[in-house]
């Protein structure tokens, strides 16, 4: 194959590589095990470095999703129901799985149907933020139940990116302005 992709056809490796030489590129195989072989006539270095940019573009956008935990009690306040409720949205705003764990104690173990009807009322406090990905199960003394986010982490990253870089030019933007006012 030529610089530009096209096919030259079957030629000798010799006049191959001379061909590479005039052009002043490298004659990489592409296909080794094909019949007959598959070279094409390239710059390796930019090949290379463009690999390397690939590879690390990708590895930027796949931001891992990191597990948090937050725990309840059976007997919760509003208050702290709210409270907690505004943790766990904050986590899945910020594109993190959530495994919401309820502890009974003493005779609240008789009454998991009150723990599975708190994890459903959670569940569908922030349904537009995330999904059930694993439902309330009860294990030992605790019951857990895991929420998925509804975006990924990297649109979450980009979002608060770019919502970060917007705050920092209002405030530029209101620095200018005092600093004009303050000059008059």
């Amino acid at each position: 194959m030529g610089p530009e992709g096209e096919q030259v056809g079957v030629v000798r490796v010799a006049d191959a590589l001379r061909l590479a030489e005039e052009a002043g590129l490298d004659l990489v195989e592409v296909a080794p095990n094909a019949r007959p072989p598959v070279a094409k006539l390239m710059d390796f270095g930019k090949y290379k470095y463009e690999l390397a940019q690939k590879a690390r573009e990708s590895r930027r956008n796949q931001a891992n999703t990191v597990l948090k935990e937050i725990r309840f009690r059976l007997k919760i306040d509003d208050h702290d129901y709210e409270t907690k409720k505004g943790h766990v949205e904050r986590f899945l705003n910020g594109g993190d799985k959530v495994k919401v764990m309820i502890m009974f104690r003493g005779r609240e173990q008789s009454r998991p149907e009150m723990g599975i009807r708190l994890l459903e009322r959670l569940a569908e406090d922030v349904a537009e933020l995330g999904v059930v990905e694993s439902k309330p199960r009860q294990d030992g003394r605790n019951m857990t139940m895991v929420l998925a986010p509804t975006r990924k982490k990297s649109e979450a990253k980009s979002e608060q990116r770019r919502r970060r870089e917007a705050e920092r030019q209002a405030k530029r933007d209101r620095q200018a302005e005092r600093s004009a006012k303050s000059g008059n």
